[in-house]
């Protein structure tokens, strides 16, 4: 080992990252061999005995009643899980046209299946993929012969369940199985480690003898290629500061999978982000700008070279100071306090006698287009004031400030006695654990996703991304696009409030919204 004594300390470097590879790889080859996954196991596979010749029958299970003659038959528990590090939705199963509902099939070889029954799911909700008496549009499970066909169940990281089948006939010497097809992945039985594979041995040998060729004065340094999914360069998100934490994170995510790709959020309002958008636009002369904007709700004033992306539907809430104590608002009386006709909360049913001051958002702002339209019906009254306590004129007997963000209309409002403000629900939310503001339903109705997804909240509005032209494939705005509608994207959005438009469960609610704008 004398050559490695005389390694230099890039070359250590080096070997260090050679053994770190080559364990990865192997980790890679035994844990991970599919970006996504479905495994199975056979938990149990035995005979049922139904003989009464040598002592009392056993007790039934009550899947068994119909089954009055059980010689032979035997029970099998098959777990079904997604293993993998991605969820797998219902497309991402690959079927013929002629057995679409298909996603998965079990086979009992040499045997009949009689009844099954879906047990222990990780979560309630995959029993409405798993129907026991099927429909048309959803047949759920499929028996036929020695097969079982499984719907096209959507399975999240780590989701399961599992099937408790009844058979007859002499085939339990040959074990169960699950086949399919799934995009960018595989299915199989997760009971097995595999051996590593040539390729990963052919891996390892390329790296011993990098190694070995360094060690004597042999460069074989190389730029790596991109990882799939990534660009390179600058990219620029402007416009809505309702939907800025959720840029934000997904930029520092998107950097940290993507080494060559830096991502700077500047928020400044979604009518500024557009007009910052087609600025640089028509500066790029013919080019295309590395800007993204987000907008709460359609802007652009019909420029033609804008393009519009839907990716979420965003929920905003009615918020007051702690002061105020008023846990709903009908709409009318809202449109009341936003019209100057009520100027002190004592005109309102068990309201404090504290003037009104209204804390709202500038001209320029998505999030007040959204209130003037879906809550109000009608334009604000003009600004009022410029510290949101006082009016500016004597003769004024409303208080109404315009700010620039929504974290300061929630800082303002907290902190003024008698103020009340709207902004996105999970900033909001963010805010009311602080204590100092509240939440208001609106007509007893509680700003929710739940509440938006069934069309029972009037607060919400389709959340846009806009770009310059539509931008090129391999462009880092293209590629930050798709990675908003991946897995990452998709939990973020979640993750800040929001309805990732992304999401199949979702689509419906995104389309009607979009097309009722």
């Amino acid at each position: 080992m004398k050559w490695l004594e005389q390694l230099t300390a890039p070359e250590n470097l080096l070997a260090l990252l050679g053994v770190v590879v080559t364990v990865g790889g192997l980790s890679y080859e035994r844990l991970i061999p599919g970006r996504k996954r479905i495994g199975y196991r056979v938990q149990m596979d035995t005979l049922i005995d139904d003989s009464t010749q040598d002592g009392p029958i056993h007790q039934r299970l009550r899947m068994l009643e119909n089954t009055p003659d059980l010689a032979g038959a035997s029970l099998v528990l098959l777990r079904i899980e997604n293993d993998g590090f991605r969820s797998i939705d219902a497309d991402d199963y690959i079927t013929a046209p002629a057995t679409n509902h298909r996603g998965l099939t079990a086979t009992f070889p040499n045997r009949t299946v009689r009844d099954v029954a879906v047990t222990e799911p990780s979560h309630p909700d995959l029993l409405r993929h798993l129907p026991q008496r099927g429909t048309p549009a959803n047949p759920g499970l499929v028996c036929a012969g020695n097969e079982i066909s499984l719907p096209r169940v959507p399975l999240n990281k780590g989701d399961h369940f599992k099937l408790l089948v009844l058979l007859t006939g002499a085939g339990t010497d040959k074990p169960p199985h699950v086949g399919g097809r799934i995009k960018e992945g595989r299915i199989r039985n997760n009971e097995k480690f595999r051996r590593p594979s040539n390729r990963m041995l052919g891996l390892i040998g390329s790296l011993l003898a990098m190694l070995m060729l360094q060690s004597f004065g042999v460069q074989l340094w190389r730029d790596d290629p991109l990882p799939r999914g990534c660009a390179e360069g600058n990219l620029t998100i402007v416009g809505s500061t309702a939907f800025k934490p959720v840029a934000q994170d997904a930029g520092e995510a998107y950097q940290g999978d993507c080494r060559d790709a830096h991502v700077t959020v500047e928020a400044q309002g979604s009518g500024r982000g557009t007009k910052t958008l087609i600025d640089a636009g028509e500066a790029a002369k013919g080019g295309f700008p590395s800007y993204l904007a987000f907008s709460d709700g359609p802007e652009g004033d019909g420029d033609p070279k804008l393009k519009e992306h839907l990716v979420a539907l965003s929920v905003f809430s009615v918020v007051v100071n702690k002061d105020v104590r008023m846990a709903d608002l009908s709409l009318d009386e809202l449109r009341g306090l936003y019209s100057g006709r009520i100027t002190n909360w004592n005109q309102l049913p068990g309201g404090p006698d504290l003037p009104v001051r209204l804390v709202s958002r500038d001209a320029k702002s998505g999030t007040r287009g959204v209130f003037e339209s879906r809550v109000l019906g009608r334009n604000e009254i003009s600004r009022t004031s410029d510290n949101c306590r006082t009016p500016k004129f004597t003769g004024d007997a409303v208080v109404r400030c315009e700010l620039d963000s929504t974290s300061e209309v929630l800082r303002t409002v907290a902190s003024t006695p008698g103020a009340i403000g709207y902004a996105e629900l999970h900033s909001a939310e963010e805010s009311a654990q602080k204590g100092a503001l509240y939440l208001v339903d609106l007509d007893n109705r509680k700003p929710s996703i739940d509440a938006v997804r069934e069309r029972t909240y009037p607060f919400w509005e389709p959340e846009y991304a806009y770009t310059y032209t539509a931008p090129p494939p391999n462009s880092l705005t293209s590629k930050f696009l798709d990675y908003l509608a991946g897995d990452t994207g998709r939990n973020l959005i979640e993750k800040h409030g929001h309805l990732p438009c992304a999401a199949a469960e979702n689509q419906r609610a995104c389309q009607l919204a979009a097309g009722g704008r």
